[in-house]
């Protein structure tokens, strides 16, 4: 069975690009807009990883995670940072990985392979 990752981002462009990537490499996706969509898509969904932008509308993805994945239900769940703003290592520590926009697809791939197979 598939392993599936949830794409949090705001930009819908972004989203569909990371999606058919993803896809092309064997994984199924699920989307969310920000970290306050993210929520309710994680309790649904229950991803294998998620890739998580940090500067998006409602709830910011260190609020997302603090709130929902660092120490809760779904700690678990790995996360790679792809974020367009600067200084993103020093965002969510706990991170498998942090990755400025435009993403490095090679080393998004790499990180995902490594992290869930």
């Amino acid at each position: 069975m598939a392993k599936k990752i949830m794409i949090i981002d705001d930009d819908a462009n972004f989203v569909r690009y990371l999606e058919e990537f993803f896809h092309d490499n064997g994984y199924k996706t699920c989307t969310a807009a920000d970290g306050a969509d993210g929520e309710e898509v994680l309790l649904r969904e229950k991803p294998d990883l998620i890739t998580l932008d940090l500067e998006m509308p409602k709830q910011w993805g260190p609020r997302f995670y603090r709130k929902v994945l660092d120490g809760g239900e779904f700690e678990g769940i790995p996360v790679v940072v792809v974020s367009g703003l600067h200084g993103i290592k020093y965002s969510i520590s706990k991170a498998v990985g942090h990755l400025e926009k435009p993403v490095d697809t090679k080393r998004l791939l790499e990180l995902v392979r490594l992290t869930i197979g």
